[in-house]
């Protein structure tokens, strides 16, 4: 991967929030990538139920009106924008938002704004799909997630926020690792199947 051991550092250098997990998958990067961005991710009900969860705790507009699609389709959707991208390596999306809102409202930010993003009262958010290939058919795929506010008030209110959220964000993270591992294994044992 070009961008080093921290593909992230040159968007969000000192994050106030940090969270990476990792996994190894037996296929190669291209089918990880490629199942990693189509992955549904309301699929697992664990992650439909803490969506659900956080629509009760914040009053939020229900999910359940929204088409769900593919996580790339879906955060482009959201309004996540695209930071960089390196083919069947590396994805990382970005955005700013004030997280501690009902109905939040994700806004795209220009990769070549995204270090220096300071409007007011808002967080800034990146988040990352890694594959790095360990041998042939065998990946080390990652997901990090960096958030940094962008002045004190929204710090305070991204903490309050923080406490209670952390445990369905990083469940999801969780859940999104084993769930990509198990499509993507699949998928490049049914490639590998003779013809």
């Amino acid at each position: 991967m070009s961008a080093g051991d921290d593909p992230l550092g040159r968007f969000i250098p000192a994050p106030l929030v940090r969270e990476r997990f990792e996994t190894t998958i037996r296929a190669p990067p291209a089918v990880v990538m490629a199942e990693a961005k189509g992955f549904d991710l309301q699929s697992p009900r664990p992650v439909r139920a803490i969506f659900r969860l956080r629509e009760r705790l914040t009053g939020a507009s229900p999910a359940a009106l929204r088409v769900w699609r593919r996580l790339l389709e879906e955060m482009r959707s959201l309004g996540w924008g695209v930071l960089a991208e390196e083919s069947d390596r590396l994805l990382i999306c970005g955005a700013a938002y004030q997280p501690w809102l009902a109905d939040v409202k994700f806004e795209p930010i220009a990769p070549e704004q995204c270090a220096a993003y300071s409007v007011p009262a808002r967080v800034k958010i990146a988040w990352t799909l890694e594959a790095r290939p360990l041998a042939d058919e065998l990946t080390r795929f990652a997901q990090e997630t960096r958030v940094v506010a962008t002045d004190a008030e929204a710090r305070e209110r991204l903490r309050r926020y923080w406490r209670w959220a952390r445990f369905g964000i990083i469940g999801i993270r969780l859940l999104l690792l084993p769930a990509v591992r198990r499509a993507a294994e699949r998928r490049w044992a049914a490639q590998r199947l003779p013809r």
